[in-house]
């Protein structure tokens, strides 16, 4: 039942008519939208291009699927304006852009998240190498290679979704988390950074535990930066092995509004925590 007085999801420009509401869950597995390529072959969103301000009406008024909005694309401004309201695309095939603010959020605070020791003597052994931001397009295009349980061939990470992420990480706002072992790109992570808030995307891993140490290892440098928020989206069981838990929009929305006051840590970003150093200090805390 829909409440008194709340509109249903904006349909922003260049939007088709708005479709019936998905269900929230799965979403994100089967996800696809048509692909617009330029004269090289990929999407390409220019960084730093002409701001046009979105429609975004307030998170508060997502329908019960927690979708927000409907239309328009995944470029740089609009993606900033998302998130910092709250708000984060998740494509799904057959309609229009969605843009999402759940109720509940999963979300971690970094100082009160727990790693296992069986995984901190992984990080120990060294073998994975953690970088920051030396092959962004390399981790996305990972992340949206790798089969999921009930993904049947699609995935929501299109090329306009890499297109407008990339041109973030070219600004110094998104940054990816990699694991390397001799040489070859393992595993990683990838995300958007606004104030002391890091907005967690997805995460692949070619070998055992890859993904796990680029996490922890992300985890310890966000403490030692003194970040304040990791957003999940959405539940996942390897999530909540952190110490990720579900929080009402209301709370996370308050949370996220202080965070943003915090200095932006631009990119590209250099941990100065590695593995080994990064186990150490989530030892005295987990």
């Amino acid at each position: 039942m829909e409440k008194a007085g709340v509109p249903r999801p904006m349909v922003l420009q260049e939007a088709r008519p708005l479709p019936p509401a998905p269900t929230f869950k799965g979403l994100r597995e089967n996800g696809s939208r048509e692909e617009i390529r330029c004269s090289r072959g990929d999407t390409a969103y220019p960084s730093g291009m002409p701001f046009r301000r979105p429609l975004f009406p307030p998170a508060s008024w997502a329908s019960p699927d927690g979708v927000v909005a409907v239309g328009g694309r995944p470029d740089p401004e609009t993606l900033k304006a998302a998130y910092s309201q709250g708000i984060f695309p998740w494509p799904h095939e057959g309609v229009p852009l969605l843009w999402f603010s759940p109720d509940p959020r999963f979300a971690l605070v970094p100082g009160e998240a727990h790693v296992s020791r069986s995984l901190r003597k992984e990080m120990r052994r060294g073998t994975f190498g953690i970088r920051a931001d030396t092959a962004f397009r390399e981790v996305i295009r990972g992340c949206s290679a790798r089969p999921r349980p009930g993904q049947d061939g699609g995935t929501w990470i299109t090329d306009e979704m890499i297109a407008g992420y990339t041109a973030l990480h070219e600004e110094g706002l998104a940054h990816s988390i990699e694991a390397w072992r001799d040489g070859r790109l393992a595993g990683g992570l990838y995300g958007i950074s606004l104030g002391g808030v890091f907005f967690g995307e997805s995460m692949f891993a070619a070998e055992p535990n890859a993904s796990k140490v680029a996490f922890a290892t992300l985890l310890a440098n966000l403490i030692h930066w003194k970040f304040t928020l990791l957003d999940c989206q959405a539940y996942t069981d390897h999530l909540a092995s952190f110490g990720a838990t579900e929080w009402r929009r209301s709370r996370f929305l308050a949370v996220l509004k202080r965070a943003l006051r915090q200095p932006t840590r631009q990119g590209p970003w250099e941990l100065e925590l590695g593995p080994a150093a990064a186990a150490e200090a989530l030892s005295s805390q987990s």
